[in-house]
């Protein structure tokens, strides 16, 4: 994730600009679900016609599950769960692994809930800007019906344009963000306003009786509309996930103050419309506005999806850069888009599987309609395993009563699993799209995480202990050649392969031999002072411990650069040596055989250590070994 911000350095006015800027970044998704929310409410369920008392029913399912899902769970609620100022699914799999009480079989089966939840969320990407863009440039139907056949074009190269503008980095843009979408919100608040006050009489919606008698007359039948109200508080997990970029009282105090009420004025002013003319269904968000303002709207609407869609793309990739350091993915190319923040990254594998996924969903669904039928499925599971970790975190890190923690986490558990049924017979219709996407990236993660803990094991028990090696020193004095040499391993113990392979094949030591071992530890950042833990094993042999936070990428040369008490190291007259493992598969108990091939095809396939690790090319020797796993 990118770099937090120091909160405690910035004056009053600095703290409203954090205000406004977060509206761009963490309420790009949820803000932009009035453009289809109230239209698939209505248009997904057989027979449901915009009557009074039916259009009060769904207002008031989609009022309350704002105020449930968003104002109690999320911002009141799980906020409170961060991870040393980070949020996000990552950060709580972090903080319920590192600090929970609980048994190894049990961290083991969080840990793979958690990893399913980072999973579904690739599958939000992709759909996320599909819907968001398309919905809105199909206010071009309504302005003119003959421009209904550049609809799905102009959708296309919006997103085009946006994708391949991620490889020059969105900080320029990102000033921009917060601005937009406070004049989105402005809109949303004014259109629903205005036709709020033609028809007052929409506000008995804010009464929960009309959600629940919705649901007495229309039976198990009613309770499907809740895979349309979901709609209505995606992004959702934004606010948590984006928790490290802006702060909680930022990001509370933007929900309250302006996101919140424009929803509720937005939707309701479509309540109200719907109300006066039923017929308005066809596309009540842009209905609403009037004629004069109709493209001025069209082009707010694009730009605000845009915004919704980069947040999503970025979060992917942090995701995807937090998941390589806590080691459930292999090494990618990751770019620096940013001079002046780290959080600025652009991993190009991931931008361009996101753009052919987002290209095959408009070309095969057509409409903003149809993609909300393979919507809600990623939403709603990541949802709930928020929910199941928040509730790990409040018995056993806030040591809540267990009786309150158990009543408050399974009311939260029973809303989030009733959207989550009621998406399921969506999976025939489009839902299945992104549980396939979520299984192949749970999959992908699992199988990477499981083989190296394979191949850590199988080097472990290869590796020569400290003591054989010093024996095996002290009897055959090897030649003595100036500089120094890093030899990177995976492993706490032992001598890695590759320096007992360079001794044996070259017979020579560096003047200066150090054994680097790189650790991720289960939280954000690691303070400077904690970096580099150096332990002595004899003259001139020394092991690095080089500790970093899951939300940093790791930079040797510039960590060795640093002064230490034990030595000096000169970083232009260091090689580094790294070990290439050649991986060998055999059927095994630990892991079936086809995880194990799948597990070497990733790995033949990962990024190179060196680039990961901001190592100079001229300065890395490779030393190869079989593994056999």
């Amino acid at each position: 994730m990118p770099e937090p911000i120091s909160y405690s350095a910035f004056q009053p006015r600095e703290k409203k600009c954090l205000v406004i800027a977060s509206l761009g970044v963490v309420f790009g998704d949820i803000g932009t679900s009035p453009l289809y929310t109230l239209k698939v409410c209505f248009s997904s369920t057989d027979g449901l016609q915009p009557t009074h008392q039916n259009v009060l029913g769904v207002l008031s399912l989609v009022f309350w599950a704002i105020m449930i899902v968003i104002s109690i769970k999320y911002v009141m609620f799980i906020m409170r769960a961060d991870n040393k100022g980070e949020g996000g699914i990552m950060a709580l799999i972090s903080l319920v692994v590192q600090k929970a009480r609980i048994s190894p079989l049990m961290r083991s089966v969080i840990l793979s809930i958690g990893l399913a939840g980072a999973s579904l969320f690739y599958g939000d990407g992709v759909i996320t800007p599909a819907i968001s863009v398309l919905s809105a440039i199909e206010g071009l139907e309504i302005l003119k019906p003959q421009l209904e056949p550049y609809v799905i074009p102009l959708a296309l190269t919006v997103l085009v344009l946006l994708f391949f503008a991620q490889r020059r980095g969105t900080a320029k843009m990102a000033a921009l963000f917060g601005p937009i979408m406070l004049i989105w919100f402005c809109a949303l608040s004014g259109f629903g306003l205005r036709s709020l006050y033609q028809t007052p009489e929409v506000l008995a919606a804010l009464n929960p009786v009309h959600a629940f008698s919705f649901f007495v007359r229309f039976g198990f039948a009613g309770t499907l509309i809740l895979g349309a109200v979901v709609l209505a508080v995606t992004g959702g997990e934004a606010l948590y996930a984006d928790m490290g970029h802006f702060g909680r009282s930022s990001i509370r105090k933007a929900w309250f103050l302006i996101a919140l009420p424009a929803l509720v004025l937005n939707y309701f002013g479509q309540g109200a419309l719907l109300m006066r003319d039923p017929s308005a269904i066809q596309n009540p968000f842009y209905l609403m506005i009037t004629p004069g303002a109709m493209s001025a709207m069209i082009i707010l609407a694009t730009l605000a999806t845009v915004i919704a869609s980069q947040a999503v793309i970025s979060g992917a990739f942090s995701l995807t850069a937090q998941a390589i350091q806590l080691g459930f993915c292999p090494r990618l190319n990751i770019r620096q888009t940013s001079e002046a923040e780290r959080g600025q990254i652009y991993i190009p594998f991931i931008n361009g599987v996101l753009l052919i996924g987002v290209i095959a969903l408009i070309l095969g669904m057509q409409s903003s309609a149809r993609l909300a039928s393979a919507y809600g499925l990623a939403v709603t599971g990541t949802m709930a395993i928020d929910t199941l970790l928040a509730f790990v975190v409040m018995l056993s890190l806030w040591k809540w009563n267990p009786l309150i923690g158990s009543l408050t986490g399974l009311f939260f558990l029973t809303v989030d699993l009733a959207f989550f049924a009621a998406n399921i017979p969506k999976i025939p219709l489009g839902g299945w799209i992104s549980l396939v996407i979520g299984t192949v990236v749970f999959l992908l993660l699992s199988t990477w995480r499981r083989g190296r803990e394979l191949v850590q094991q199988r080097l472990q028990e290869e590796a020569m202990p400290v003591s054989d090696f010093l024996a095996h020193l002290q009897k055959n004095p090897p030649v003595r050649v100036d500089g120094t040499a890093v030899f990177l391993s995976s492993s706490r113990q032992g001598i890695p392969l590759a320096l007992v392979n360079n001794l044996k094949h070259n017979k020579v030591l560096h003047q200066n031999v150090v054994i680097m071992t790189i650790i991720t530890e289960p939280v954000p950042r690691v303070a400077p002072d904690r970096r580099r833990e150096v332990v002595k094993l004899a003259d001139s042999l020394f092991r690095i411990y080089l500790h970093y936070g899951f939300a940093e990428k790791p930079n040797i040369t510039k960590t060795l650069k640093t002064s230490s008490r034990e030595f000096d190291i000169d970083p232009g007259d260091t090689m580094f040596f790294l070990s290439r493992e050649t991986l060998i598969a055999q059927p095994s108990k630990k892991m079936a055989l086809w995880r194990i091939r799948l597990f070497i095809t990733l790995a033949r396939n990962a990024g190179s250590a060196a680039s990961y690790l901001n190592i100079p090319a001229n300065r890395v020797v490779e030393l190869g070994t079989q593994v056999i796993i």
